[in-house]
């Protein structure tokens, strides 16, 4: 059944936009509650304004996903649950919670019915699909990791902010690999000291250059000495 929508109606249209829906759909629900109306002839002429706007605002809407997207391709979360040694979880990571850290970490806020699998049942690195109907099909990178691993991942988090690590350390698995923070502090300590003793020698060195330079320099008698000699 072709009807104009009055209203913006996710997944059918923008409003002014002429669509076909399901006659029951229409009758049951979009008309009865003032969102759309029968295209007959007259609405249709009547409504040739509205979707020249509709078309404008159809395209800002589809260039508004398409950055959306752009932003939050390749974006990482990160999850901790309780599983067992197979590696399923006791539950599942759910779509709503994965809006509401994607929202936390990028600040897109989006429904969770644009999530485009059913909740994560098991650990390890999941490519999930996010549903915005535009030119872009931005792509969610969902670590879920056994719960027992938080400790570490706040560990390794907090020697990234002093410097001591440049990155989570992952293994084969997917897992966060034990780092050794104690080992790791005396490793750049004592690069850290070979790199000081090596400016050292090398300043030594250029101070030793300097001082022959010198040296050799005072030996040269003056250009008058050379001149007394052929006068003489």
């Amino acid at each position: 059944m072709k009807i104009i929508l009055l209203a913006d109606v996710y997944n059918h249209g923008v409003a002014g936009e002429v669509v076909d829906v399901a006659p029951g759909f229409a009758r049951n629900f979009l008309i009865p509650k003032g969102m759309a109306t029968k295209a007959t002839k007259s609405e249709l002429k009547r409504f040739e304004k509205i979707r020249e706007k509709a078309e404008a605002r159809r395209m800002e809407y589809e260039g508004m996903l398409n950055e959306l997207g752009r932003k939050i391709n390749g974006t990482e979360l990160m999850f901790f649950r309780r599983a067992a040694s197979t590696g399923k979880l006791f539950g599942s990571v759910t779509t709503q919670e994965i809006t509401e850290e994607l929202d936390r970490v990028t600040g897109v806020d989006i429904n969770r019915r644009r999530i485009s699998q059913q909740g994560l049942r098991d650990t390890g690195m999941h490519e999930v699909s996010v549903r915005l109907g535009s030119d872009v099909a931005p792509v969610l990178f969902i670590r879920v990791l056994p719960e027992d691993q938080r400790i570490e991942y706040e560990r390794q988090r907090e020697a990234i902010a002093s410097g001591e690590l440049d990155e989570i350390r992952f293994d084969d698995r997917g897992y966060i690999e034990p780092v050794d923070l104690v080992k790791l502090r005396r490793k750049a300590e004592k690069a850290e000291e070979e790199a000081e003793a090596a400016e050292a020698i090398a300043a030594a060195a250029e101070a030793e250059e300097e001082t022959v330079a010198a040296v050799e320099e005072d030996d040269i008698p003056p250009a008058s000495d050379y001149a007394d000699e052929d006068e003489a």
